[in-house]
């Protein structure tokens, strides 16, 4: 599979082991972390331990004399979140090869839960450790020669076994099972104690309220829970990489402006499965579909904005709104709005939106492939186009 697919994230997953004693690779389950992790390590001598594993859990019993005895190894520990406590022993070992003059690419992390989650285990690696999140597969990874090639990725995701299904049943088979994996498996293997029935239909919720600012109180009420419950909730799907909480613009505006968070589901595949869109036609004719779009682009955007970059969204309280707003550095902001079809209709709240952030540069996405100026130096632009000069930004 990997041979099929070019993870831009490779160059940045080498770059950090030879400059850290310690990387985390995060992503959710089933993204592509193992493969990319050893497949990036041929050639040179590892260790690959699942912590998922009752035999390789065994090796670990006495980490330190275990782990010391492959010092001369990039030592990969798969699933990481399953033993914070780990994280102890590693500062140790890591101290231990300093001062016998070895500083770098000695452990490869992999995770699937929040950079949030594992920085509270992880804090006595400050110093010698470092974090990048791997996201489902984009758009600048898969061959793109044709509008039925988006399709496909925006309507399957970008988990790479659902994208590489010989057919969209396939897929959705497939995205079925992961869903249920997580919700009988890997939640209650963290230690959350959540009945699957309930945070499948939250996760459902959520689906249908994509991209919007949700009401705690009606959500709780729907589940029969209170609004502590629900928070908790989707902070699981949060630090499981599965929920993509977006925070408004917070510069001081004197406008009133809309202060809660937006919620979308994180992968377009899981989406689509959550809401029983098997096919691009069903999608077609969903009330959901300028918002599955609007979710898909924003990810697609996401996943290569180097880390030094934020994004938010902006909405005024009386309707002036603006997608998404990439911090790109204290001089320069980027507005993106974010629309389906060839001939979108941008509303004028977008464009005084813009002067109310001070927005340097102005896009409009939308579903053609060119790109040329409109009114207000505004860029209408294919998210293929966008995403390239974002990933320049990256060097």
């Amino acid at each position: 599979m990997q041979g099929m697919l070019k993870r831009w994230i490779t160059h940045k997953l080498e770059q950090s082991v030879r400059h850290s004693p310690a990387v985390v690779l995060l992503g959710s389950r089933q993204v592509g972390k193992t493969t990319l992790a050893q497949t990036m390590s041929q050639g040179r001598p590892f260790l690959y331990l699942d912590l998922e594993s009752p035999a390789d859990l065994i090796k670990l019993s006495d980490p330190i004399s275990y782990l010391s005895q492959h010092n001369d190894k990039l030592i990969i520990l798969d699933e990481i979140q399953r033993t914070p406590e780990l994280f102890a022993v590693l500062r140790g070992v890591i101290d231990q090869n300093r001062r016998a003059g070895r500083k770098t690419g000695q452990f490869l992390l992999l995770g699937s839960a929040s950079m949030d989650l594992l920085r509270q285990s992880s804090e006595s690696l400050a110093g010698r450790i470092s974090y990048l999140e791997m996201t489902g597969l984009n758009l600048l990874e898969v061959p793109v020669k044709n509008p039925a090639d988006i399709q496909k990725i925006w309507l399957r995701g970008g988990f790479p076994e659902s994208y590489l299904s010989d057919t969209d049943a396939l897929s959705m088979t497939w995205l079925e099972d992961l869903i249920r994996t997580y919700l009988e498996r890997d939640i209650p293997q963290m230690g959350f104690r959540v009945p699957a029935v309930r945070l499948r239909r939250l996760w459902t919720m959520l689906a249908h309220l994509q991209g919007e600012v949700i009401n705690y109180s009606t959500l709780a009420s729907n589940l029969e829970v209170d609004s502590k419950t629900v928070s908790h909730y989707l902070d699981i799907l949060g630090d499981l990489l599965l929920v993509r909480r977006l925070e408004p613009w917070h510069t001081n505006v004197k406008k009133r402006l809309v202060k809660s968070p937006r919620f979308y589901i994180r992968d377009s595949g899981i989406l689509h499965r959550l809401l029983d869109i098997s096919n691009y036609d069903t999608l077609l004719s969903n009330p959901v579909l300028g918002k599955s779009w609007e979710g898909f682009v924003m990810e697609n955007i996401l996943s290569i904005l180097p880390g030094n970059i934020t994004a938010y969204f902006y909405r005024t309280s009386a309707g002036a709104e603006i997608d998404l707003v990439l911090k790109i550095s204290s001089r320069e902001t980027w507005a993106i709005e974010i629309k389906t079809g060839l001939v979108p209709k941008i509303k004028p709240g977008f464009y005084s939106a813009c002067e109310d952030i001070g927005a340097t540069k102005r896009f409009v996405v939308y579903g053609g492939d060119d790109e040329f100026p409109i009114k207000h130096d505004t860029t209408m632009i294919s998210l293929h186009k966008l995403m390239t000069k974002l990933h320049d930004l990256n060097g």
